[in-house]
């Protein structure tokens, strides 16, 4: 059997899916970008939650930025946009968001108040629906959309995350979508083994903006520890793989995180934080600087949609 509850905790207004049976949760916020907050397990009399997030309201308002967009939805483009700069059509547009440095960075969502317009929970499932009006209001993105997140909590530990575009504007409009989870198991991540599975390093200049070349890499396709490594990089998502497309596991603990994209999200990105606490692995459906160099970005036609799926799953070994 399945639940959800609301509740307060740190100033947070969460919502909290739970898998009654066996323990597994999974907690959103959705007055701060729809985010998720916690996806746990528990373990050795307690609980774990794999997910490095915010620990309160105040510091997700304050450092949100500062502190790597943990968790953050990023619409309507992801990772940095050039200057923050685009053509479409014939007119220019320039975002006023966040820039890191001169480049505009993740959008505009990522702290978005979302509503709640669903939710249900049986013997399968706990489904909560979220959806936010975007209309216009960064002079640099002046196309009116909604974006629509569900959360699925199921069985086996599998939580399925779909977003939905509709383009409430009178013509086509640029989208690219993606996450930016942030997952670890409570200790540094250079004991944790990775695995992905790429076709492709999407090559960056000085300024971590794609200069159009892939080199072929696959050297994660199996699993390795990550040791002192450290990235900042997207690749292409071989899907002639296998899924899990992405598994992220700590050996001593017994326990991986599973990533299962659908072919909607052709791009990850893994980022690494200088704490090394936690990794970025970021679904996203375009790569980096879309907007200008066309890699995965959609064009949605007045009135159409188009839905993103992910899928995470905590497996103990």
């Amino acid at each position: 059997m399945f639940s959800i509850k609301e509740e307060e905790q740190y100033g947070f207004a969460r919502l909290v899916l739970e898998d009654d049976v066996h323990g597994t949760r999974a907690a959103v916020l959705p007055a701060c970008g729809a985010i998720l907050h916690e996806f746990s397990v528990k373990k050795s009399g307690g609980r774990l939650n794999l997910v490095d997030s915010y620990s309160s309201r105040q510091e997700f308002e304050q450092e949100l930025e500062a502190k790597g967009f943990k968790g953050s939805k990023l619409s309507p483009f992801v990772c940095r946009l050039r200057n923050g700069s685009f053509k479409y059509g014939q007119a220019e547009h320039t975002i006023r968001k966040f820039y890191l440095g001169k480049h505009a960075l993740h959008g505009i969502l990522y702290d978005a108040p979302f509503s709640v317009v669903g939710r249900f929970a049986d013997q399968d499932a706990a489904t909560v629906q979220l959806s936010y009006a975007y209309g216009a209001t960064d002079e640099g993105y002046p196309f009116k959309y909604d974006c629509m997140v569900n959360y699925q909590l199921q069985p086996n530990n599998q939580l399925t995350i779909t977003s939905t575009i509709v383009n409430r504007d009178k013509g086509f409009i640029p989208i690219a979508d993606g996450w930016h989870p942030y997952f670890g198991f409570g200790g540094s991540i250079n004991d944790c083994q990775l695995e992905f599975q790429s076709k492709e390093h999407v090559v960056f200049d000085s300024e971590l903006l794609p200069t159009g070349e892939l080199v072929p890499y696959q050297e994660f396709g199996s699993l390795d520890t990550i040791g002192e490594r450290s990235f900042d990089d997207c690749f292409t998502v071989n899907f002639a793989e296998c899924q899990p497309m992405v598994v992220l596991r700590d050996p001593k603990q017994h326990l991986q995180v599973e990533i299962h994209p659908d072919p909607s999200y052709p791009y990850l990105q893994v980022y690494t934080p200088p704490h090394r606490q936690s990794i970025a692995l970021e679904n996203l459906s375009s790569a980096p600087d879309a907007f200008n160099n066309n890699m995965g970005l959609i064009s949605l036609a007045s009135g159409a949609e188009t839905s993103f799926v992910t899928r995470y799953r905590i497996v103990h070994l």
